[in-house]
C-alpha cells in the first residue's frame, strides 16, 4: 500500500504563482503531497482564486487590527492537521505555535542571509541585488521562526546575475529556481513524517 502524501497548508498573500507551481507538481506526480488548506491574508487575490478553482478549502484571515498572537493562533487553527505549513508569498510575520515548530517553511527570493528582513520581498529584493552590483542571487527555503527571513536555511539555489539584467528579468530566473527549490525542500520532509498509509 502506498504511503500517504505530505499534507500541506499553504499561506498566500498575492498572485499564487508558487501555489500554482506546487499544484502542478502534485498533479504531475513529481511531488508526493496534497494541499489540504490555503490560508490567505486577503480575499481579493489570484491565490485565492487558484485555490477555490482547485477545490481547496480557503480561509481568509486579514491580520489588520488584530493582536499578532490571536491572529497567528487562528491561522494555524485553519491549517488543521497539516504535516507542513508552506509560506508561499506570504508577507506577514507570524508566531509559530509549539506544535508546529520545525514544520513551517518559507521561500525567499534571495540567498539569505543577504537581502532578507522586513521590507525585502518581491521586486524590492531584485532591485536591491542589482543596485548592490551582485553577480549571484538566488532563492532560499528556510524554517520560519519569530523573525523575518531568519530561521535555519534548508535549501538554496543560486542564479547568475547577468550584466544586462533588469529587476524583472532577474525575478523571472529566480522564480524558475524557486519552482525547483521549494518542491525539493517539501519532499525532503517526507522521511521525518509519520509513515501513514494512503487510504483507498
Amino acid at each position: 500500500m502506498a504511503l500517504a502524501p505530505i499534507r500541506l497548508a499553504v499561506l498566500v498573500s498575492g498572485g499564487g504563482r508558487t501555489l500554482a507551481n506546487l499544484l502542478d507538481r502534485i498533479a504531475a506526480g513529481s511531488l508526493p503531497a496534497r494541499v489540504e488548506a490555503v490560508v490567505s491574508s486577503r480575499d481579493d487575490i489570484r491565490g485565492v482564486e487558484i485555490a477555490r478553482a482547485s477545490g481547496i478549502p480557503v480561509h481568509v484571515l486579514p491580520p489588520r487590527g488584530r493582536p499578532l498572537a490571536d491572529w497567528s493562533r487562528d491561522v494555524f487553527a485553519a491549517c488543521g492537521g497539516a504535516d507542513l505549513v508552506v509560506m508561499a508569498g506570504f508577507l506577514h510575520l507570524i508566531e509559530v505555535p509549539a506544535d508546529f515548530a520545525g514544520r513551517v517553511i518559507n521561500i525567499h527570493p534571495s540567498l539569505l542571509p543577504a537581502f532578507g528582513g522586513k521590507g525585502f520581498h518581491g521586486m524590492h529584493v531584485h532591485r536591491a541585488v542589482l543596485d548592490r552590483g551582485c553577480t549571484v542571487s538566488g532563492c532560499t527555503v528556510h524554517l520560519v521562526d519569530g523573525e523575518y527571513d531568519h530561521g535555519r536555511i534548508l535549501l538554496q539555489r543560486a542564479v547568475q546575475v547577468l550584466p544586462d539584467d533588469t529587476p524583472e528579468s532577474l525575478a523571472a530566473r529566480v522564480f524558475a529556481a524557486e519552482c525547483e527549490c521549494l518542491p525539493a525542500a517539501i519532499a525532503s520532509f517526507a522521511p521525518a513524517l509519520p509513515q501513514r498509509k494512503e487510504t483507498p
